[in-house]
């Protein structure tokens, strides 16, 4: 029964990481159904002795290769304003969430899981290179870059009226 809860509890944190990554939400729920279909089928391989929130993760991920590999795999997805993330009420948080998920969006994919990952799911980077099946450098290499390219955009845009940016 403690399986079944966590996949449960990873629910909304896998809703996110597929939302955000697709820019689809119809896409992003059907990959997350994938997922837990496969996960519930596949449980006899989850070993105890790790999360299962990453485990839930790496299946995810392989599932989201898989399709790009496919045929039928589109070259570019459609963007949607936030990406399913959250803010405060205030009007001046939903505009700095918004310029941020639409930065995100402008980064090439391995860079946008890496910094949702880490940034938005609270990975460590230990389990992020195991969700990814890369080594801690390459993930730090494109943490650095997605980081940068995300400091860079900000810097391009004039700020948002109410907002003011600090260096």
């Amino acid at each position: 029964m403690k399986f079944l809860n966590e996949v449960e509890e990873a629910i909304p944190a896998l809703q996110r990481y597929a939302r955000a990554m697709l820019r689809d939400p119809v896409r992003a729920d059907d990959l997350v159904q994938d997922c837990l279909e496969r996960a519930l089928r596949k449980r006899h391989l989850w070993r105890p002795h790790g999360a299962v929130r990453s485990w839930l993760f790496k299946i995810m991920l392989n599932i989201h290769r898989d399709q790009l590999r496919s045929p039928h795999a589109r070259a570019r997805f459609e963007a949607v304003e936030d990406a399913g993330l959250t803010a405060h009420n205030a009007q001046v948080g939903r505009m700095a969430l918004r310029e941020t998920a639409r930065h995100m969006a402008r980064l090439p994919l391995e860079q946008r899981q890496v910094l949702l990952l880490i940034a938005v799911e609270g990975f460590c980077y230990a389990e992020a290179c195991k969700i990814l099946g890369i080594p801690k450098g390459t993930l730090m290499s494109r943490l650095a870059r997605a980081r940068a390219a995300l400091r860079e955009m900000r810097d391009e845009e004039p700020a948002p009226i109410g907002l003011r940016r600090v260096k």
